[in-house]
């Protein structure tokens, strides 16, 4: 199939829409009907998380929305307490659910309705986790039997499911078109390795196994997330993502909120709240956005706790949290660009960072390098730059 009609285009009214390649197209619809941001989600998602599995030699995912990653990760086990804030105790977890489980965890107010890319075979295991979840599709190079059995059932039927040709290669230019205007341009088909990190203009040069990782996936995330943008991640996962924003400071203070939000939720806080059994997923995340943030006054101080919660919460204080986000160390962080001022070492500093890759090139280097030293932060430069649009 050279053509595909797709729903609509980027808005209800964008119609007649349609995907179309000179040759065959690279995936095959088995369920549902694909828009035309959907399959955006889904093509940007499956290079991402193909050249995770390259980079790093373990099953990635990532959960998209709306054209930049809500979270990615890989396969790495989940301990006690990522099982209870992502809702998977006493479930069978494969290593390729693992990595979906924690991509959907980085962030679980965006993944709202998000895109499932999956590198390997999709299984039952990771079927059962996404049929309690809510998502508007996935994209996977394999489907076993009875994983497409479930997925199928998903949304009445209609959930859409997209195999991808994991042996296909694009064009090396390539084109879009904005106003009747036609750009073209070489894809960015540059590497991310455990290379890109031997620069280190640091005082501390230290970069353990386990941060080289988490930079690789954060790097790696970048290159398909919306410019300018910086990931925050540990253990194996994204943890807070800043996309699209003009400022580059905007963006790591937006990620960082996202990585504290994270870690917040692993308080006891979070995890002894007293949720009503008949509470479902998106209603817990929502009442733990709530109880987290600035607008838990609004759910504690009225009679709104009696519809989620079966006794009242103690009031979780700004001076609680702050004694609980120091616990929170070893955070990695990676740049699309350069850093132009100390200020973003400064506030990622507040949440665990202790490791920078960044690609340098900014008139104020030295700055930055001095702030990272002021807080024994190793940082790299990639010196490559990975704007994404």
């Amino acid at each position: 199939m050279r053509e595909l009609e797709l729903k609509y285009g980027c808005n209800p009214n964008q119609k007649p829409a349609k995907v179309f390649s000179e040759g065959e197209l690279p995936f095959e619809v088995l369920n549902g009907k694909p828009g035309y941001i959907n399959l955006l989600d889904a093509l940007n998602g499956w290079q991402l998380v193909r050249e995770l599995r390259e980079a790093t030699n373990l099953p990635a995912a990532a959960s998209f929305k709306h054209v930049s990653p809500a979270g990615t990760a890989v396969g790495i086990e989940l301990d006690e307490i990522l099982k209870k804030i992502y809702f998977v105790e006493g479930k069978e977890i494969s290593a390729q659910a693992a990595a979906y489980i924690r991509a959907r965890g980085a962030d679980r107010m965006s993944s709202y309705g998000d895109f499932a890319i999956l590198s390997d075979e999709c299984d039952e295991a990771t079927a059962n986790y996404l049929k309690t979840e809510v998502s508007d599709g996935i994209i996977a190079p394999s489907y076993s039997d009875k994983a497409l059995e479930i997925l199928k059932s998903k949304r009445k039927g209609s959930y859409l499911i997209l195999k991808m040709n994991a042996d296909y290669k694009p064009a090396e230019l390539e084109r879009k078109q904005v106003f009747g205007v036609t750009f073209e341009q070489l894809r960015n088909d540059i590497k991310i390795s455990a290379d890109c990190l031997k620069d280190i203009p640091t005082q501390n040069k230290n970069f353990p196994d386990s941060a080289k990782l988490d930079l690789l996936i954060a790097l790696i995330t970048l290159k398909y997330t919306q410019s300018n943008s910086v990931c925050y991640a540990k253990g194996g996962q994204a943890i807070g993502i800043g996309a699209g924003q003009q400022s580059r400071v905007h963006c790591t203070r937006l990620a960082g909120n996202k990585a504290d939000f994270w870690f917040l939720r692993q308080s006891p806080q979070v995890l002894n709240l007293p949720f009503k059994p008949e509470i479902k997923r998106p209603d817990r995340d929502n009442a733990i956005d709530v109880y987290i943030g600035n607008e838990s006054e609004d759910l504690l101080e009225t009679d709104a706790w009696k519809n989620i919660f079966t006794t009242k919460p103690e009031k979780f204080s700004d001076a609680d949290k702050k004694i609980w986000l120091k616990n929170l160390k070893g955070v990695s962080l990676a740049s699309d660009a350069f850093f132009p001022f100390g200020d973003n070492i400064e506030r990622a500093h507040k949440s665990g960072v202790e490791f920078i890759a960044q690609s340098g090139g900014s008139i104020r280097d030295d700055n930055v390098i001095e702030t990272c030293d002021k807080y024994n932060i190793a940082m790299a430069m990639t010196h490559i730059r990975l704007f994404h649009h």
